[in-house]
């Protein structure tokens, strides 16, 4: 039995997993109400419920209804065979703290493309109209809500009883095992990987699914896409379309290497993803803006360059990895760190850094242009009401506690290292092109 290792303290650990287990599902539905049925409006939204209370609250939670059953059952059933039958390359993952070596199908790229012409074919020809999916988005969020809880309560049950790995276990408390996850790497049979399922197969493709959705729902509604919202969605699947395109690089971070399969992951990538993460598309359907054609260029260049500069970063250290360092990074060979450590099974291995191109700027500077990028694809709502912005707030508050949950986990590994950089200065800011010579910092420097 493992010990429960935490990141915060243990009283601050177990008021965030309890806040976000009972907050997290309301939130959901009263985002959806504000957006749909509120105008926007925070303000309207919270003096509904001053006046009707609780029994206001129980009023506006839409119930699952038949036909929000069988649009999530169809579009799973969709994604699920996509994933396991269209052809891709093989890929591996990362080594396992126990030693395993996942291997996937990277065939998201043709999913992806794949989802979208389908979906914009049935719509053409009169097969299905996505307006529908917008007019029961509420029942269709209720019902992911209470299925993807049942989902995570299966999950709980596998890692207990029929683990895929030995990346497996219980830390003895039901809470952060439930919340954490048991399983680093969970599978139905041998080749259906149920995070790559849920994070980038339901999650991600829900993303752009529901910015098309949002983009044919104001056309019905109004005649025409308003510049604003054709903004918005252009950005929205120039991310979507560069998460896929680096799909195989995503499976070697946090999300999939590191963090078990429970609430967390997966709770929030069936529910949170396509609600939250969606919104500032949802407020633009009733509140179109003209833009202009200037100021929707300046937004759309700034976007996508955001969004590049993000993907190069991550790009960078792709490649670095896959060439062992043996590569140009801004044209010149790149500085490393070169760093030991154990394993949970008591092997010595090492890791090399990069600490030159992007990631000579800062230690996490990625997250800088993924927040900008947010806020771009959002700025196009103008600054009317707050809630179209909840999405960069959150953002940047994940990425932050992302980026010292990284942090502990390398300092871990690496604790002299680390701990010599922490002496000169802050670890996410540190000037890492001062440490060319990875052998004179750890010699000359080395904590005595």
């Amino acid at each position: 039995m493992a010990e429960a290792k935490t990141v915060h303290s243990p009283a601050l650990t177990y008021f965030s997993m309890i806040s976000l287990l009972t907050l997290c599902p309301p939130f959901v539905i009263l985002l959806w109400y504000t957006m749909v049925h509120a105008d926007g409006s925070v303000l309207q939204t919270w003096d509904y419920l001053k006046q009707h209370g609780l029994q206001g609250f129980i009023d506006i939670w839409p119930r699952p209804t038949a036909i929000a059953w069988k649009i999530i059952a169809c579009y799973a059933a969709f994604e699920a065979a996509l994933q396991l039958f269209l052809p891709g390359k093989t890929v591996e993952g990362p080594i396992s703290p126990t030693g395993n070596r996942p291997v996937y199908k990277a065939n998201g790229l043709q999913a992806y493309a794949v989802t979208l012409i389908t979906y914009l074919s049935i719509w053409w020809f009169g097969i299905f109209d996505p307006a529908i999916v917008y007019d029961h988005l509420g029942e269709i969020y209720s019902a992911l809500i209470f299925g993807s809880f049942f989902f995570c309560i299966f999950l709980y049950i596998k890692g207990h009883v029929a683990p895929s790995s030995t990346d497996s276990g219980s830390c003895g408390n039901i809470i952060i095992d439930f919340y954490w996850g048991m399983e680093l790497y969970p599978r139905i049979g041998k080749n259906f990987d149920i995070k790559v399922f849920t994070n980038c197969r339901f999650g991600m493709m829900s993303w752009a699914v529901l910015a098309v959705t949002y983009c044919i729902k104001q056309y019905e509604e109004n005649g025409k896409v308003a510049d604003s919202m054709l903004v918005n969605t252009i950005l929205m699947l120039v991310y979507v379309t560069k998460f896929f395109w680096w799909e195989a690089g995503y499976w070697n971070t946090m999300d999939i290497a590191h963090d078990r399969a429970g609430f967390y992951i997966c709770w929030g990538c069936l529910v949170w993803v396509p609600s939250i993460y969606t919104s500032p598309g949802m407020y633009l359907v009733n509140h179109p803006v003209n833009l202009g054609i200037q100021l929707s260029i300046y937004i759309l260049v700034a976007g996508i360059l955001c969004i590049y500069i993000n993907y190069d970063c991550d790009r960078q250290r792709q490649e670095f990895r896959r060439t062992n360092g043996k590569c140009l990074v801004w044209g010149k060979a790149p500085s490393k760190i070169v760093a030991s450590y154990t394993t949970t099974t008591g092997e010595t291995k090492s890791s090399i850094l990069l600490t030159s191109g992007w990631w000579g700027l800062s230690r996490h500077f990625h997250y800088v242009p993924e927040i900008l990028a947010a806020f771009f694809w959002t700025v196009p709502a103008l600054f009317n009401h707050f809630l179209p912005y909840f999405y960069v707030l959150f953002l940047t508050i994940l990425l932050f506690d992302r980026a010292k949950r990284d942090d502990d986990r390398c300092r871990s590994k690496v604790r002299e290292i680390l701990e010599t950089i922490l002496r000169k200065g802050s670890i996410q800011d540190y000037p890492w092109n001062l440490l060319r010579d990875p052998d004179s910092v750890t010699n000359r420097d080395k904590p005595t």
